[in-house]
């Protein structure tokens, strides 16, 4: 069982996330009023709490977002999940599509730390049933098949 720490949202691709009070997720689309929602694989990022938190502890100074991440959870270490595991948070069910991307060699965080942690660090899903999410929500992970 994890925690919501933070939900963060882009209104332009290219542009750092900033974070917000609640976000409406809509199936298979992703985050209302984020850039990177869309009919894809790639509808909702997730990175763990703990390990941005470790990179903070490298002295890096990122706030909620910086990484590019739709939502930042306490509790998971998601990289270590299989492919198609299945988070449940409210309503909303989220399916895991990919783990890890390629990093834009322009990162500023990588450029001031020399390293970044979404590439092997963050995860992708699609959203399977929409909702609302706010920070300090719940977050599950549940087996395939059992969410619906």
């Amino acid at each position: 069982m994890g925690k919501v720490i933070a939900i963060c949202i882009s209104e332009e691709k290219g542009t750092q996330k900033h974070s917000v009070q609640e976000a409406e997720f809509i199936e298979d689309w992703g985050i209302k009023g984020d850039a990177h929602a869309g009919k894809w694989h790639r509808q909702v990022s997730l990175l763990s709490f703990d390990k941005i938190e470790d990179f903070r502890a490298r002295g890096a100074e990122v706030t909620d977002g910086a990484f590019g991440e739709n939502i930042v959870v306490e509790g998971f270490d998601f990289a270590a999940m299989p492919v198609g595991t299945r988070f449940r948070c409210n309503d909303v069910i989220l399916e895991m599509t990919q783990i890890g991307k390629k990093c834009h060699h322009g990162c500023a965080i990588f450029q001031a730390m020399g390293d970044c942690i979404m590439p092997r660090e963050g995860v992708f899903t699609k959203v399977i049933h929409g909702g609302v999410i706010r920070p300090g929500d719940e977050f599950l992970c549940c087996e395939k098949g059992q969410d619906e």
